[in-house]
């Protein structure tokens, strides 16, 4: 006859099986739930692609990439190795808050969670197309708000000023073909008030910006009055910004990771965007 010993033995070990068959339906389920979740996904990339053709500051050299070798060996493989030398702020980059105030965090010292995260997509094409100098307002992210609800605080806010489909021409993006010095003076685009960065900092807490043109400040600036206002709070800024057509106003979430240059202002970025 079995004892009571034996009826424990068994139940514990029904008992355990049972745990773990329970688990290992758990575990099926929430990968089915991650598979099903991860197609109705959708990543954009919102980065320009590095090229002698990217557009550049007017001062700035532009992008060269040079060829180590390229071809079959001696060993008879196939081998290619290239070089590459890039101005910090050119293409699609970043601006670090060093590069507009001064003790301020450089490009290897911004925190992740400031580059990664919740955005929002504010619209302001429309008044670009009535002004190329407009200066996004206070009332324009009001505006956004009344539509779409407050912006949560510690959310990246990226500007669709509609100047991403002038990229890569150069003259239509910039208002001016011109190089040098004579090239800065001659600037003409959009970009975010100062007033309205103030805002973004004081009000909502943000932990970065983006827009789709050369600069976070409007062409014509001559004091960079936006950017001081966004890098003095340690507010990194996302120049050249592509495919901001192509996000919704919200629903939006960015990972925005730059070359880690030591002691950098700013450097290449490769920003994405996932779409829920």
């Amino acid at each position: 006859p079995r004892n009571e010993l034996y009826y424990k033995t068994y139940h514990s070990e029904l008992f355990l099986m049972t745990q773990r068959c329970i688990a290992l339906l758990c575990t099926l389920l929430a990968i089915s739930a991650g598979s099903a979740g991860a197609q109705d996904e959708e990543w954009i990339d919102l980065t320009h692609e590095l090229s002698a053709d990217a557009v550049f500051w007017p001062t700035a050299e532009p992008f060269k990439l040079t060829t180590d070798f390229e071809g079959l060996t001696e060993g008879g493989y196939y081998y290619s190795a290239y070089s590459f030398a890039t101005a910090e702020h050119g293409g699609t980059h970043i601006d670090a808050p060093v590069h507009f105030a001064e003790g301020k965090h450089h490009v290897d010292e911004i925190p992740l969670q400031q580059l990664i995260g919740a955005a929002v997509v504010v619209d302001v094409s429309a008044q670009v197309a009535q002004n190329r100098d407009y200066q996004i307002s206070v009332a324009d992210l009001q505006a956004w708000e009344t539509s779409h609800g407050k912006i949560p605080p510690r959310s990246i806010v990226l500007l669709r000023t509609g100047f991403g489909n002038h990229w890569p021409h150069g003259e239509r993006y910039l208002g001016t073909a011109l190089r040098g010095p004579e090239g800065v003076a001659a600037l003409s685009f959009p970009g975010l008030g100062t007033e309205a960065a103030g805002w973004l900092t004081e009000q909502r807490e943000i932990k970065a910006v983006g827009i789709d043109t050369a600069s976070i400040d409007h062409g014509k600036s001559k004091d960079f009055a936006t950017h001081v206002a966004l890098m003095t709070e340690n507010i990194p800024a996302f120049e050249n910004v592509a495919n901001l057509d192509q996000l919704p106003a919200t629903g939006v979430y960015v990972i925005a990771l730059p070359v880690k240059i030591r002691g950098g202002s700013g450097g290449p970025l490769r920003i994405i965007a996932r779409v829920n």
